[in-house]
């Protein structure tokens, strides 16, 4: 059997740049889409009703609660709560209610509470940015994304909370309603 050898022209150099050039773009698209659609992807995953804020962090509303009154940084909210780390492990849970102060808990869980009202149940999906970041915090590695289930039992103001504690330490008592002035057991969302 023989072959025939055909001579091919010669491609201009330009041409090669441009097909260079068109490669790279495709995959720098390309990344960026599949970064999109990562995200996509979390959320459905999530369900439907999931919604993102510009922080990043994801909440889902379980049970909407009463009034239209959200707590402030500067409020203390009373809630029972789970934290777990993407995986199902809890890392942490409220035995009782709790108090948490919104200025001294992590930036994801302060801005997840002012987004509650009294009564409400939320879930909510921290980033690791969020949350402790690239640093390990007890059982929690670091880079670690975050799910909490919180409930919003109450929430007041802390200079409220803290003039009720005055009297009530004046009067020799506990603080009323169930909020300790102690704070719960590490590693909290605080």
């Amino acid at each position: 059997m023989s072959v025939t050898a055909v001579p091919l022209r010669p491609v201009r150099r330009s041409y090669l740049v441009w097909i260079w050039v068109a490669v790279v773009a495709a995959i720098v698209v390309a990344a960026l889409l599949a970064r999109q659609g990562d995200a996509a992807l979390l959320r459905e995953a999530r369900g439907a009703d999931v919604t993102t804020t510009a922080s990043g962090l994801q909440y889902k509303v379980i049970q909407p609660g009463q009034g239209g009154a959200h707590p402030t940084a500067t409020d203390v909210a009373l809630v029972n709560y789970t934290g777990r780390l993407i995986d199902g492990t809890v890392f942490d849970a409220s035995k009782q209610p709790t108090p948490m102060p919104l200025s001294s808990v992590l930036p994801g869980f302060a801005e997840a509470l002012k987004l509650m009202p009294k009564g409400a149940k939320y879930r909510f999906w921290l980033p690791a940015k969020l949350g402790y970041g690239d640093r390990a915090n007890g059982p929690i590695p670091a880079n670690s994304e975050l799910v909490f289930d919180v409930e919003m039992i109450d929430f007041i103001p802390e200079a409220v909370l803290r003039q009720m504690q005055a009297q009530q330490s004046m009067m020799g008592g506990g603080v009323p309603g169930g909020m300790p002035g102690g704070a719960p057991g590490a590693p909290s969302p605080r």
